[in-house]
């Protein structure tokens, strides 16, 4: 059955309305303007600073972006994870802000933003005059410690009191 010739006009009421046409323009610069608002004021943007290094015994989770974090403000990025082939120690690479100076003697520690959070590097800068220098790798670390482990530490413990008040 030959179908009848209407124009997608006549078929589906499809006209060249310049106000349709403007207000889809419209919308799509609203939702750029969105994405590009968002991605500036979300922390995605890569930090620009110099390079430091930490090596831990395990990472637990810690992935490349993770924010670096000194009181809880970001001043970092991790931008790699590599292990050791003689030590097998996770070396984790970081750019830390120009403008935050770290002593020679802060302590890096990889910490949970919550029970179900991401991971993050935590510096607590010590009282060192000398600073730490591009490349040079942070002495002092804290390795992480899961859920499963703490847990485990604190019936450890609870049991240890229990047995030795008997």
């Amino acid at each position: 059955m030959p179908r009848s010739r209407r124009t997608l006009k006549q078929e589906y009421g499809m006209g060249r309305n310049p106000i349709e046409a403007i207000l889809g323009a419209v919308v799509l610069l609203v939702a750029a303007f969105f994405l590009v608002f968002a991605y500036t004021t979300s922390g995605l943007l890569p930090v620009e600073g110099y390079p430091i290094r930490a090596v831990f015994a395990k990472v637990g989770g810690l992935q490349a972006g993770a924010d670096v974090r000194v009181s809880g403000i970001k001043v970092g990025t991790v931008t790699a994870q590599v292990l050791d082939p003689v030590t097998f120690e996770a070396v984790v690479h970081m750019v830390i802000k120009l403008d935050v100076s770290l002593p020679r003697d802060t302590v890096a520690t990889i910490a949970s933003e919550g029970l179900l959070g991401g991971k993050y590097v935590r510096l607590e800068p010590g009282r060192a005059v000398e600073r730490l220098a591009a490349g040079e790798g942070v002495a002092k670390t804290k390795d992480f410690k899961s859920l499963e482990e703490m847990v485990s530490e604190i019936i450890f413990l609870a049991t240890q009191d229990h047995d030795e008040t008997r």
